[in-house]
């Protein structure tokens, strides 16, 4: 597999993303699956042992324990742009996985709770400290000369097109 790590922009100068090799990549996969089933079959047993609401507890486990990756994916004559909104995320968080036809972007961010106060809690609400999304590209692309920003929240790839090798007509000699 060829992968890449791509740069992110945060100031003029670059910070290097963590290349994440693929049996990593796995095992974080892996870890992010059995947190979601141990959730998912706690949500099935406080709703009262339901069957056939395997997927409502799934989706409802993978919301609270995955932060979500909205994406606008854009296409020119030789380049992909990828915007991905990653919001309190900074550029030591992520980790951005380049092969030429599959991107892979994830992060974790440090969250750390202040001191405890004497107040009640009536209602609170938390956003996963988390987030993976792995999705196949339309085309294939240069890892070698991708780029990437991070700037308010938002991570811009420019993921340039492989250059098809172009077909040239050979005339037929005799010999």
């Amino acid at each position: 597999m060829n992968q890449k790590s791509v740069a992110i922009q945060t100031t003029p100068e670059q910070t290097d993303l963590k290349l994440s090799p693929p049996q990593t990549l796995f095992e974080r996969i892996q870890r992010i699956h059995e947190d979601i089933a141990r959730r998912a079959f706690e949500i099935f047993e406080n709703d009262g042992i339901p069957f056939g609401r395997d997927w409502d507890h799934w989706f409802k486990a993978e919301a609270e324990l995955l932060h979500p990756v909205h994406m606008s994916i854009t296409e020119s004559d030789d380049t992909l742009t990828v915007q991905a909104e990653v919001p309190g995320f900074k550029a030591n968080d992520l980790e951005v996985s380049l092969e030429p036809q599959r991107l892979t972007i994830s992060g974790t961010k440090e969250t750390s709770k202040e001191g405890k106060t004497k107040e009640k809690v009536i209602y609170q609400e938390h956003c996963s400290a988390e987030l993976f999304r792995a999705f196949d590209l339309p085309v294939e692309v240069d890892a070698a000369k991708a780029t990437a920003k991070l700037k308010n929240g938002i991570l811009e790839l420019n993921l340039p097109k492989v250059e098809k090798a172009k077909s040239t007509r050979i005339e037929k000699k005799a010999a």
